[in-house]
């Protein structure tokens, strides 16, 4: 009894750790029967490069976001749930070694891990309570899940006009097909429900075409129960990897890995099999 109450208080106070290292605008974290399993630095791969964030594994849900002091305080705090989330195991790039591909409904992208052992944990590990989680028959597996994003360094023209970038002439992202596009070819509008289920996002010309028809039938559906859905999006109302904000934070962060490469802490596995007291 005692032992069990050791591990509820250690589990306890690392998850407060970690809420309270994203401040007040972090979302809280603790819940009945969460657990924190490992946690550990990846390079994830934003349309400017890659850029050093903070993850944490629990045995229902992957956590991470912007370091802002090394160890101690993070930013942007994104939350997505085990169940949504997808792996796809890849080979080593020319800018990305030991990395994979993560996707999500709402944003799908890639990290990179400082050695293959780690990458290794880290996609077992995420495998391994994702099917834990889902055998306990509380929740279903995604089956819909977001393009990723073609890097901002791969066209220099607009892949939908062939119109040369320029300092006025700014690179944006289509969310349904993940191309990088002008801002004339992206003036659209769009639903994308696994996206977000009201919120209208920039799309290219080419892919509002396909989903005009889609679009129109849903709206025609809200109308007659008396629904909107042409909510343009408020703060409290951000959906991952489509906030404008958040492309221009990722445009002023420090995207040179070799300046962390000597920070990176490695990943740290709890192994809560083994601490949590045997009843």
């Amino acid at each position: 009894m005692a032992d069990q109450l050791l591990f509820t208080q250690d589990n306890l106070d690392r998850i407060h750790a970690v809420e309270n290292s994203f401040g007040p605008k972090g979302k809280p974290l603790s819940k009945p029967g969460r657990v924190l399993i490992g946690e550990g630095r990846l390079m994830k791969l934003s349309r400017r490069g890659p850029q050093p964030k903070v993850f944490f594994l629990f045995n229902d849900v992957l956590v991470y976001g912007s370091i802002i002091l090394n160890g101690r305080w993070n930013k942007n705090q994104k939350i997505i749930p085990l169940e949504d989330i997808q792996l796809e195991d890849l080979e080593d790039s020319v800018t990305m070694r030991n990395q994979w591909l993560i996707r999500t409904p709402c944003k799908s992208f890639y990290v990179a891990a400082v050695s293959y052992e780690e990458k290794r944990a880290w996609m077992e590990h995420i495998e391994d309570w994702q099917s834990r989680l889902l055998q306990s028959g509380g929740c279903r597996p995604g089956s819909t899940f977001a393009v990723t994003w073609i890097p901002d360094h791969a066209s220099a023209v607009c892949m939908r006009c062939s119109n040369k970038f320029t300092m006025a002439q700014r690179r944006h992202h289509c969310r349904k097909c993940g191309f990088v596009v002008c801002g004339a070819c992206s003036k659209k509008r769009a639903v994308i429900q696994h996206i977000h289920p009201t919120k209208w996002l920039r799309v290219c010309t080419t892919c509002h075409s396909s989903l005009s028809t889609t679009d129109a039938k849903t709206q025609e559906m809200s109308r007659q129960r008396g629904n909107s859905t042409e909510k343009m999006g408020s703060d409290e109302d951000e959906v991952e990897g489509s906030s404008e904000e958040e492309e221009a934070e990722e445009q002023m962060e420090d995207h040179d890995p070799s300046r962390w490469m000597d920070s990176w802490s490695p990943y740290v596995y709890l192994k809560p099999d083994h601490l949590r007291p045997q009843t």
